[in-house]
């Protein structure tokens, strides 16, 4: 028996990236899956290829900024599984971000996660049925770089919110954690960490390497199944030892 047959589940920010690998991984584990996200292309074109694969799954257009799409993409039963994966970056010096660079990376990666997790525990609150929300973060909300002022505010902002949140739906039975990868090699970051500057960044993680998508599965797939049916309030890094290099 596949870990999650039958189980109902959203993810956002799923047309490309960890997203859609979430999405992928979690169809494989007999999840019927849901992608939200604003690109309704590249969804249409993720669920062809999660169905081809045997999986089941369908999309919905989804803004975590917009609480109208948010509410609408929950109109449905409720899902099981929630994962919170919608977000954007801006990079660049403090003193150059803009109001509304800083307003765009807040209202999607902080208060797109809340909007997102208060919509999906009231429709099991209102079904009575327990669940899991995880929200994805970063090693940036538990460690800091430069240049990354609104990313990293806003990550150590998921971290701290998944921890209230668990605390005040524990007794509603749903469960809500923190997956915190570090440095993921995607299409968007591979020709810089082709570069001196990243093949730099790479040598200070103490395994020596970029994490991989696959390597988020693990992790992923304890926070959603009942194998962390005892586990809420907590986060999970997953970064080759990078949050415990010296400084």
């Amino acid at each position: 028996m596949r870990q999650l047959e039958g189980k109902r589940v959203l993810v956002t920010g799923a047309s490309g990236g960890l997203g859609l690998h979430f999405a992928q991984v979690l169809a494989r584990e007999g999840a019927m899956v849901t992608l939200g996200a604003r690109r309704e292309n590249a969804l249409a074109e993720a669920v062809a290829g999660i169905t081809a694969a045997g999986g089941r799954a369908s999309h919905v257009l989804l803004d975590v900024g917009d609480t109208a799409s948010v509410e609408a993409a929950f109109e449905g039963p409720a899902y099981d599984i929630v994962v919170n994966n919608a977000g954007v970056t801006h990079e660049g010096p403090a003193l150059s971000t803009t109001p509304e660079d800083w307003r765009r990376v807040i209202d999607t990666d902080l208060t797109g996660v809340f909007t997102v997790a208060q919509a999906a525990a009231q429709r099991l609150v209102d079904e009575k049925r327990p669940g899991s929300i995880i929200n994805i973060a970063s090693i940036l909300g538990l460690r800091v770089a430069g240049h990354v002022a609104a990313y990293a505010t806003a990550k150590a902002g998921v971290v701290q919110l998944s921890r209230s949140l668990a605390l005040e739906w524990a007794r509603h039975g749903i469960r809500v954690n923190t997956l915190c990868p570090g440095y993921i090699e995607t299409d968007l970051n591979r020709d810089f960490f082709a570069s001196d500057a990243g093949q730099a960044l790479i040598r200070r993680v103490p395994q020596r390497r970029l994490g991989q998508p696959e390597d988020l599965d693990g992790p992923l797939l304890l926070l959603a199944s009942d194998a962390s049916r005892f586990m809420t309030g907590t986060e999970i890094v997953a970064d080759g030892g990078h949050l415990v290099s010296s400084l």
